[in-house]
């Protein structure tokens, strides 16, 4: 151990080193959702100068060779040089922290890229990264390696540039690859850029965004332009579901926030038939997914307002109690965008907002305009009205339920269901369940299990379609009651994450149809009823083999007939005198087998399941697990042709 400690001790990273030292303090991770951080961060820059009015055409390019291309058709990032620093403005915003156009609010009036040290930490953390300026007809170009510029900021010439050029026109291009030796894949995955993509073009009236992956032999493109905003994402969010009336609620304007500033508010509202709350709020174009006060403040309106409106109605008589949020929520779908001048982020990835006067300025806003809405359409209010009374009913009827189901301790296995077969050990970051279908595979499963940290959950019948159900259904489903019990979290709007007793759910079901099935049904209870096991990577798949393939006293697994046939050519055997066992259920595998094909960590395949695109991922189970036929219909013929393992 140094005794001595004096300033020779003090390292002073210099320039972009701080990023590339410490990169999740900037981008949070340096796993996948990291990578696409980097892209989100020069496509806010983009669309920051959209919001003034300056853009109108921004075009996302995964080149091959995991190379990115961000273009636009704004004002370009000035290239004259700073009176100060004696650099040009591009090497300025390109290669320090905190140097940028929207500190002083004269150039950008709000901005999502608040903090100013986006592009630089793109440029920081990328192998190389090249910026060109469209200005006046004139092509600016520089060039950075690892965050560090190879010369200069200067005029080229329009030759050779890596994108399409004319003389008209304007805007910035950056391009670059991101740094191997710093991310953990450079792979970019193109769903969950376009879910991105997709709610900046409907939170941006008229603007055009355009994601193409030329990765592919074929490229794959997605146009996104949107002109109603918000109220054509809440469209788009109910395309397949039955909604209570024609037309999103839509609500827009303005608030003074105290300091001469103005608060945009942008929302839109629409009840549908089913029991489910879809929510998406905005500030300054960034999803807060933790939401944030002025989410608060929209909650609050909406449950005083239709409170208020409930006193005067003849719904009163239907219940003895208010309505609570829960019960104004159930079948909402509703997007709620603030624009806010000085947004207070919590973190750099900036999920939740704490400005506290937003809170109130959004509460007396929202409460306004949809009281003046109401009373111009008392039809939409009393459908509102009716269905919500009808959730406030079944809440209560619930709640008896769910104290009934719910155990006293999670960690407590007295009030384990019979089905289950715990584990020994008790720190949920070390278990694993199995929840397996039918009671052969789950006695194969027992006996192949490690005891000390995987639990076996043994199902049995068909399993209930939860997509249509409320949640007095769900918690009172025999079938289904094992399973909360078991994780031992809650379920619905009472499902608590860190309350789970088991950090990996694994579905373990057969490699057929009704295997399919199974797994199907299972993830819509999850996604539905426990989204956050879903959101943070908690459940998984097995994957069983479909084959056991032997010869010379040796046998191997094969997941598909592909890998089969590999096998038996590889064998150097006539295929008939193989021995060849398809597995037609996990029921018939010994314990043996299934350790050493599912089970065991070792040796086993697994899948996680991710939410990458959450919106598509809407879309999809009302599709197909929904009650209305003809878009599910629509889906199978459409995709019938791409299907590659058929069982029949």
């Amino acid at each position: 151990m140094q005794n001595n400690y004096n300033a020779q001790n003090i390292t002073v990273l210099k320039g972009l080193e701080a990023v590339r030292k410490r990169p999740g303090m900037y981008i949070g991770t340096t796993g996948i959702d990291g990578l696409h951080h980097l892209v989100f961060e020069v496509v806010d820059n983009a669309v920051d100068e959209a919001m003034q009015g300056f853009c109108t055409n921004i075009l996302v390019v995964l080149e091959p060779n995991d190379i990115v291309r961000v273009e636009d058709n704004g004002r370009g990032i000035p290239v004259d040089i700073h009176p100060s620093e004696g650099v040009s403005a591009l090497e300025l915003v390109m290669t320090r922290l905190h140097a940028g156009g929207k500190f002083d609010k004269k150039s950008y009036k709000v901005s999502g890229g608040l903090h100013g040290v986006g592009v630089a930490v793109v440029n920081a953390l990328s192998e190389w990264c090249e910026a060109f300026v469209h200005i006046d007809g004139k092509v600016h170009a520089q060039r950075y390696k690892a965050g560090i510029a190879e010369g200069p900021a200067k005029e080229i010439q329009p030759t050779g540039l890596p994108y399409s050029y004319s003389p008209s026109r304007a805007g910035t291009v950056i391009r670059w690859k991101a740094d191997n030796t710093v991310f953990e894949t450079t792979t970019h995955n193109f769903d969950a850029l376009t879910n991105r993509l997709r709610e900046l073009a409907f939170l941006n009236k008229g603007l055009k965004i355009t994601i193409r992956d030329e990765r592919l032999s074929t490229p794959k493109v997605h146009d996104f332009m949107f002109e109603g905003g918000v109220k054509s994402f809440v469209d788009y969010l109910n395309e397949n579901k039955t909604v209570l009336y024609k037309e999103p609620v839509y609500i827009e304007g303005g608030r003074d926030d105290g300091t001469g500033g103005q608060i945009e508010i942008e929302c839109a509202i629409q009840y549908n038939d089913g029991y489910n709350e879809i929510m998406y709020t905005f500030v300054n174009d960034i999803n807060t997914r933790e939401g944030g006060t002025h989410l608060v403040g929209f909650k609050s309106a909406l449950t005083r307002t239709l409170n208020e409106y409930l006193k005067k109605s003849k719904h009163s008589k239907k219940l003895e109690e208010s309505l609570s949020g829960d019960d104004v929520r159930e079948g909402l779908t509703a997007v709620l965008s603030v624009k806010v001048p000085n947004p207070q982020f919590e973190g750099q990835t900036k999920g939740k907002l704490g400005n506290s006067e937003v809170k109130g300025i959004v509460e007396s806003f929202i409460n306004e305009q949809l009281e003046l809405y109401f009373d111009k359409h008392p039809d939409v209010i009393n459908n509102i009205l009716e269905k919500s009374v009808l959730a406030a009913k079944a809440r209560i009827a619930a709640r008896q339920a769910r104290d009934a189901t719910r155990r006293k301790n999670a960690m407590d296995s007295a009030g384990l269901p019979g089905k289950l077969a715990d584990c020994s050990e008790k720190d949920p970051a070390k278990c694993e369940l199995f929840i397996v279908e039918g009671d052969s595979a789950g006695g194969s499963a027992k006996q192949g299990r490690d005891r000390r940290y995987q639990a076996i959950l043994s199902l049995f019948g068909k399993m209930l379609n939860v997509e249509k159900q409320r949640i007095e259904k769900v918690i009172t489903n025999e079938k289904l009651q094992p399973i909360i019990a078991s994780i031992g979290a809650g379920c619905g709007n009472s499902f608590d994450v860190s309350k789970i007793r088991y950090h990996k759910i694994i579905i373990m079901a057969d490699a057929d149809v009704d295997g399919s099935h199974i797994r199907t049904l299972l993830l819509t209870f999850f996604y539905r009823y426990m989204t956050p096991l879903v959101e943070n990577g908690h459940v998984y798949l097995a994957m069983p083999p479909l084959y056991k393939v032997s010869y010379d006293r040796k046998f191997f697994y094969a997941y598909d007939d592909a890998e089969k046939d590999r096998l038996v050519s590889e064998s150097g055997k006539d295929p008939e005198k193989l021995k060849i066992v398809r597995f037609k259920g996990l029921g018939e595998m010994d314990a043996d087998e299934l350790c050493d094909t599912t089970m065991d960590a070792g040796k086993r395949n697994i899948v996680q399941v991710h939410l990458d695109d959450s919106v598509e991922a809407e879309r999809i189970f009302t599709t197909l697990m929904g009650e209305v036929v003809q878009p599910r219909r629509e889906f199978i013929e459409e995709n019938a042709l791409l299907v590659k393992n058929l069982d029949v």
